[in-house]
């Protein structure tokens, strides 16, 4: 049997976590050991920026003694990620090779949406529990220490995400530094939270009925699950029931809480802060289900490894809620379906059939449908600056499933596509972060666009088929149309140099006219 040892490392904010898994063709993902070290880095970096020297040396011990336990185990392979307290550390280089020196651990940083994708995935991992329940509208809740991600879906597809600023540990840090006792904490963190989920509902949610709240947390769903395990229904309550612990908890000392409920009491708090974050979600959604499917980061991170090494298959398209949020980001800038369509149709047909001369593979064809969806939302905000308006928006809005890098080659490619393309060597602030692998596929993938949008300059959609070859060193393009294309054949020279000039073949027009 086909199978090995893998470890995933979570390094949060306020606690760090060691997961252990046996990965099978036969059995999948199972988790064999849980390690968990409570460690509050999130309340100093949020405050300074900066991790400082004793935690730095907690962290280094702990993670020495995580490769001493995965050494037991057998595990070879591992991946370690740092989130929202990481992320914000300023230095985090300098800390990475540090760490990374003295215990042999690589931790890497993950993205806001890198972060969430996983949080998702994992909850992909309870398969048909998952599926049966985003059949109707849901929204996953993903509390973090910095953040929350409140990510919308209907019909089985993703259709908007935000993040929010008010994580457990950044409102906890706000109830320390007013002095609100527990009694007030209730009236206080609505008052913070409700400013911006009012803003939140307005821009998504309107009339739309939420029926079901997926909730990720490492507070209040451990504790659902343990009550709701006792009547078979573990992780699942209505909201009258969590309307009735939440109640139930309030007027009782955390010792007591923490007694009844078999957690830290230190951990009491932020229980406090996670459960009425959630009961301020219920009130604005109106939703009546709850569900806490009870899974970590490091699930998602084995999920993730697990699929790419081909031990299980994709339980749901991750693929097509990268592309529905794209399309609802379109149609939010009044984006045209079917102009976005027509550019798909001629991009794909360019990207499929010169696949020899690009070298790109399926993510690069993603990106390249997600800029043909977005190619022109900036003119929402302008007509005169649209490429540097499209780039703000694409990098300002999360689509989950991309990373930040990722957004970034599909901005740049977007921008570029009305505005002239800056080489590598001079030193453009749009192409900060990239590498100059990142750089080609953004050449590339501009080039293609940049054909694409020339044949259907004047957005009348006037090809009824388009088909492409490449002889010699013509790139052929065959178009069916009876309309006049004077101004489409006037004005494809100059995008069509772009393209010889990344490619190395030039792109043609040959017009069938049908009588």
């Amino acid at each position: 049997m086909n199978g090995e040892v893998f470890a995933a490392i979570d390094v949060g904010s306020y606690e760090m976590a060691l997961k252990i898994f046996e990965l099978s063709d036969k059995r999948g993902v199972k988790e064999i050991d849980h390690i968990r070290h409570r460690m509050d880095l999130g309340s100093e970096t949020y405050a300074t920026g900066k991790i400082g020297s004793r935690h730095v040396d907690e962290m280094i011990k702990i993670l020495g003694e995580f490769r001493q336990v995965m050494k037991t185990y057998g595990a070879r392979n591992y991946k370690a990620y740092g989130t929202s307290a990481i992320r914000e550390t300023r230095d985090f280089v300098v800390l990475q090779e540090l760490i990374r020196q003295r215990t042999h651990i690589q931790v890497d940083v993950l993205s806001n949406s890198e972060q969430r994708f996983l949080d998702y995935k994992s909850i992909a991992l309870k398969g048909e529990q998952f599926h049966e329940f985003i059949k109707k509208p849901t929204a996953i809740i993903d509390i973090g220490g910095g953040s929350i991600q409140i990510s919308l879906f209907e019909k089985d597809a993703l259709i908007a995400t935000q993040n929010l600023k008010t994580g457990v540990l950044r409102l906890h840090a706000i109830m320390n530094t007013v002095n609100a006792t527990r009694q007030r904490y209730f009236e206080l963190i609505s008052e913070l939270v409700n400013t911006q989920l009012a803003v939140f509902s307005k821009m998504y949610l309107k009339d739309r009925k939420i029926e079901n709240l997926i909730i990720i947390d490492d507070y209040v769903s451990p504790v659902l699950r343990r009550i709701k395990a006792r009547t078979g229904d573990e992780g699942f309550a209505t909201r009258a029931e969590y309307n009735a612990f939440l109640d139930g908890a309030k007027d009782i000392n955390a010792p007591a809480v923490a007694k009844k409920l078999g957690m830290p009491e230190e951990n009491i708090p932020l229980l406090y802060v996670s459960a009425i974050l959630i009961q301020c979600i219920l009130e604005i959604t109106k939703a009546e289900n709850l569900w806490a499917p009870g899974v970590t980061l490091c699930d998602g991170i084995a999920y993730e490894y697990a699929e790419k090494k081909n031990f299980i298959k994709a339980p749901h398209d991750f693929e097509h809620d990268i592309i529905s949020c794209a399309q609802n980001i379109s149609k939010r800038y009044m984006g045209s379906k079917s102009r976005r369509e027509t550019l798909w149709k001629i991009a794909s047909e360019i990207f499929d059939n010169t696949r020899k001369f690009h070298g790109l593979g399926k993510r690069e064809r993603l990106l390249l449908q997600v800029a043909t969806m977005l190619h022109d939302c900036g003119k929402y905000i302008s007509m005169i600056n649209l490429g540097d308006c499209c780039f703000n928006i694409i990098m300002s809005t999360e689509i989950i499933g991309l990373s930040h890098k990722e957004r970034a080659i599909v901005a740049n490619v977007v921008r570029y596509n009305h505005e002239e393309f800056d080489h590598f060597g001079d030193r453009s602030r749009y192409l900060e972060g990239l590498s100059y692998e990142d750089y080609l596929v953004v050449a590339k993938l501009t080039a293609i666009l940049r054909v694409t949008n020339s044949l259907d300059r004047t957005h009348k959609q006037k090809f009824k088929d388009v088909r492409v070859t490449v002889k010699d060193r013509d790139m052929i393009i065959n178009i069916d149309t009876r309309d006049d294309i004077t101004l489409e054949k006037g004005l494809f020279n100059n995008r069509a140099a772009f393209f010889e000039e990344v490619f190395g073949i030039r792109p043609v027009i040959r017009q069938k006219k049908n009588v």
